[in-house]
């Protein structure tokens, strides 16, 4: 009994498991503490400075041509980016159509507008009467319906808009098509079988799965289009980075207000990735469970053809 007892003592013990002693971390306490020493000195620094004219950036920051500023760059960033959606989900569905033609259409226009860079194409359309003066529309081999000057058509917004939407569905277009590949082909081929439309399939089966991959580089190329806005003050579009340029034009306080611009972009990014956060969240709810989502549709689907 000694010995058993013993020898049951002497597994316990080994059952035991031994306490881990975590490795130190000194290092990156180190790292931390210079860190946190170079942001309070690059802080201080800033703030000690007289020439950033903080007073300055106080009285701007809330003044109204600011502002108005800040308004139409919101604006032209959502209609710029809602051209640019829609633009982009045609595009990506040509590229993946079996029609050669639509396909080859699709390419050229991707490859197009991402190569040109976006200061040309707002210059090009800027200028856009010197090459067609008017512009017109009329019957193929028939009279004329109607002609305008180009000017009064491609305004300083319209050139901004139109050249913002050309850019940017372009590189929307292959945020979608990646998303619609990332789909497995199962689930086209179930969809297949049940004898569901290419339209049908596509609003029902493949595009629910694929905006878990379109949503996060989709919300982050609306954060880019943000910030992108500020190219389109070379056409003179008073957007918020133009309207700051003609207030420091006259009162030569260049730095106060590009720190106002700084801010307001800062602002507006940070409202962007909050609701970025939220909106990934949303569409990523289920995701464990997304082959037993996508069956039981399925087979509601069965059941609605079978009635």
């Amino acid at each position: 009994m000694t010995v058993i007892s013993d020898a049951m003592t002497a597994r316990d013990k080994n059952d035991i498991p031994s306490r881990i002693v975590p490795r130190s971390k000194y290092g990156t306490w180190i790292a931390g503490a210079l860190v946190v020493l170079f942001v309070f000195l690059a802080l201080r620094s800033a703030f000690a400075n007289d020439n950033f004219a903080w007073p300055a950036f106080g009285r701007y920051l809330f003044s109204e041509s600011i502002l108005l500023g800040l308004v139409r760059t919101i604006e032209l960033a959502l209609i710029a980016m809602a051209l640019s959606i829609l633009a982009g989900m045609a595009l990506a569905m040509m590229r993946q159509s079996s029609n050669r033609v639509l396909n080859a259409v699709a390419g050229t226009y991707i490859w197009l507008f991402r190569a040109v860079p976006l200061l040309v194409l707002l210059l090009l359309l800027y200028n856009l009467a010197a090459l067609y003066p008017e512009i017109s529309l009329s019957v193929p081999f028939g009279p004329i319906l109607f002609t305008m000057e180009t000017n009064t058509v491609i305004t300083v917004a319209g050139a901004a808009i139109i050249g913002l939407a050309l850019h940017e569905s372009a590189y929307c277009a292959e945020i979608f098509r990646a998303g619609l590949v990332s789909v497995d082909h199962g689930q086209r081929e179930a969809a297949e079988a049940l004898g569901m439309s290419s339209w049908l399939m596509t609003r029902r089966i493949v595009l629910p799965q694929a905006m878990r991959a379109i949503v996060p580089p989709l919300t982050n190329q609306f954060v880019s289009v943000v910030k992108t806005t500020s190219i389109v003050s070379v056409i003179s579009m008073p957007e918020l980075l133009y309207s700051a340029q003609i207030i420091y034009a006259r009162t030569y306080e260049t730095i106060p207000l590009l720190l106002v611009v700084t801010f307001w972009y800062l602002v507006l990014t940070a409202v962007l990735t909050v609701a970025q956060h939220y909106v990934e969240k949303r569409f990523n709810r289920g995701r464990a469970g997304l082959s037993d989502y996508t069956a039981r549709k399925l087979s509601r689907l069965t059941l609605e053809a079978g009635k």
